[in-house]
């Protein structure tokens, strides 16, 4: 009998890999006998298993293929679920060559050599066809014909298999894999990409960086096996309803493009507010469809994004003219500044050009005012560049593994000796309300407050800012630091890119052009901004809901249609 996919398939699609899980579907109904219907014209599986049988031992005792080791039938009490009465488990082994393969032989420039690598993942899709011309590899290659099934032994769990259209050779991590008489290529090729078949072989592969499935349990794998004429209707109908999944997936690309450029269009109104108050009439606009627009990790994303935008702009909230101007500010941390390098506290920097015209990257309040990160920070600087000896127990020791996005992680360190941490501070203690701000690696330029009170040491990963509190909110300079300006400043001077992740230079950090609103109004910016991510934490929270019911409600009919009968 067949089965039919069920009625909502519309809400299956639309959930977190609900396509994905739709293509499962369709595989398992099909090999379970559910999707199309029987015929008992049909000549039943168990009389093709005896002409395969049959067909092989006239191979073996040609020569023509190598004898294979005995397999035992599969059991009642082993039968993974039940099959149509025209159907009939078996192995893998009974109706394939799996594991006998043929070398390369002679190859011409011509030839097509297949890796691993042309072939994407679960969706059988060639990505490229490289003749040898192109791709001289030298080591060892299986040959294929056209029909073979090509099957990556290597990670499995990638569900690289495609039928070959045409004959060639391919790493020795592809298997060809030919059905005996009865079997049709693109069935097999379903036969083993079907969701239960990968538990199997995922359950069975051996080796941990790169697991691989061994040639004995992939002939042990078992098979159901269907009429001949039943294999076509199959394969022709999971063909059909697996363009659907291509036209769904096609459909949600658009959309979620379309949604991008909506979101793109609507926040750019927000930047391109003239002042706090066209701000908030534009925002309200906005705010009435948050529920409806901000429905993706993107679009919150790009919200936050905005909102960092605006802060550092000077547009997120009202300017008062009573509060004392940066430029005054800024005097006052100078005098601090000198009278720190005086006593001893800090060294005495090395004075820094004025920020010239060309590198303020946005125009800002009459109040405020451009400076250096190096005019507003006692100390800039970065941690030990002694590689760490790691101890049991000790002094807690931080890496850029610890800072994310306004994120302070101390919990995840690792020991070093009260004698090391002495020498690694010995220059400048991390303190609670400095900044660290991530230097090297994949992160540059990702900042986070102290906001923890703990004694503990730096690697040379991470740079440590001490900003001139209280004329300097450490909030505002780590606000600004993880905007797409400070953001654009991380990388735009970070050297060795290409080459490595680069690392961002300590010299670089300080010549940093921000913008430097009056104290009160840092107060008033940092408070917003707070007030404003807790919306979007809460919308966060809200769609994440949401999408675990679409999920559950997937899976709930995906449960039904695989259990109707």
């Amino acid at each position: 009998m067949s089965v039919c996919l069920p009625d909502h398939i519309d809400l299956i699609a639309a959930a977190p890999g609900g396509i994905q899980k739709l293509r499962g579907l369709i595989l398992e109904l099909a090999v379970r006998g559910k999707l199309v219907a029987q015929d008992p014209k049909d000549e039943p599986a168990s009389e093709l298993l005896k002409r395969i049988a049959k067909e092989r031992a006239r191979l073996e005792a040609e020569g023509v293929c190598k004898k294979s080791k005995p397999l035992p039938p599969v059991g009642e009490d082993e039968r993974p679920l039940a099959l149509p009465s025209t159907w009939i488990w078996t192995r893998l082994g009974e109706v394939t060559n799996f594991g006998q393969t043929d070398k390369d032989g002679e190859i011409s420039d011509n030839t097509w050599v297949l890796d691993l690598e042309d072939i994407e993942k679960d969706t059988s899709t060639l990505l490229r066809k490289v003749r040898y011309a192109e791709r001289q590899a030298k080591s060892d290659k299986n040959r294929f014909l056209k029909g073979d099934v090509l099957y990556g032994k290597l990670r499995p769990y990638l569900n690289k298999v495609i039928v070959a259209d045409e004959e060639g050779v391919c790493t020795t991590e592809i298997l060809p894999v030919r059905g005996h008489c009865g079997i049709f290529p693109r069935y097999l090729m379903h036969a083993v990409k079907r969701p239960d078949f990968l538990s199997y072989v995922n359950s069975k592969s051996y080796g941990m960086k790169m697991p691989r499935l061994g040639t004995d349990d992939g002939r042990l794998a078992f098979f159901p096996l269907a009429p001949e004429p039943e294999q076509h209707r199959i394969v022709a109908k999971v063909d059909e309803l697996m363009a659907l999944c291509d036209l769904l997936e096609a459909e949600q690309a658009d959309s979620a493009s379309a949604h991008a450029r909506l979101i793109d269009t609507l926040l750019a109104t927000l930047t391109q507010s003239t002042d706090a108050a066209d701000l908030a009439t534009n925002w309200q606009r906005l705010a009435e469809h948050f529920d409806t627009l901000f429905t993706t990790e993107p679009s919150l994303d790009a919200l936050k994004q905005t909102i960092l935008q605006l802060a550092v702009m000077g547009k997120l909230v009202p300017q008062n003219l009573n509060d004392e101007p940066a430029s005054e500010l800024l005097k006052r941390i100078a005098k601090e500044r000198a009278q720190l390098e005086a006593d001893g506290v800090c060294k005495k920097s090395k004075p820094l050009p004025p920020v010239g015209d060309d590198e303020q990257q946005h125009s800002i309040p009459r109040t405020w005012k451009y400076v250096r990160l190096q005019e507003i920070c006692s100390t800039i600087t970065d941690g030990t560049h002694q590689t760490p000896k790691y101890t049991e127990s000790g002094r807690p020791f931080l890496s850029a593994q610890n800072v994310k996005p306004f994120r302070f992680m101390p919990e995840f360190f690792r020991y070093v000796s009260e004698k090391d941490y002495q020498g690694y501070v010995k220059s400048s203690k991390p303190e609670f309300g400095d900044i660290l701000l991530t230097r090297v690696g994949a992160m540059i330029g990702e900042a986070a407050v102290i906001d923890k009170q703990m004694d503990f040491a730096i690697y040379v990963s991470l740079a440590l800012l001490k900003p001139c509190q209280p004329f300097v909110l450490p909030e505002f300079i780590t606000l600004w630091l993880n905007s797409p300006f400070g953001t654009h400043s991380s990388i735009r001077d970070t050297l060795g890119r290409g080459v490595s992740a680069g690392n961002l230079n300590l010299s670089m950090i300080r010549a940093f052009a921000a913008p430097l609103p009056p104290i009160s109004e840092q107060k008033r910016i940092v408070g917003k901004v707070g007030e404003l991510m807790l919306l979007c934490d809460r919308l966060k929270i809200d769609f994440v809901a949401a999408r675990q019911h679409q999920a559950t409600l997937a899976d709930s009919l995906i449960d039904s249609a695989l259990e109707a009968t």
